[in-house]
């Protein structure tokens, strides 16, 4: 298994096999990761389905006045 990648970039040229920069460009940055500001971050994933769910309302309505 190889070593995972390290958690901020160092900024060297050339990339060292671990830097998070350079896995990302090849691909091989494991799932759930990604960079932003040469630093590796966790990705959330947002649940789109309890956003979703539908519930009856609560809210009272009055009846019309005829």
């Amino acid at each position: 298994m190889p070593k995972p990648p390290k958690k901020k970039c160092c900024v060297s040229k050339p990339r060292c096999k671990r830097c998070p920069i350079r896995m990302m460009a090849e691909g091989t940055l494991p799932d759930g990761y990604t960079v932003k500001k040469r630093k590796l971050v966790k990705v959330k994933k947002k649940d789109k389905d309890k956003k979703k769910s539908s519930k009856p309302s609560k809210t009272k309505t009055k009846p019309l006045a005829a």
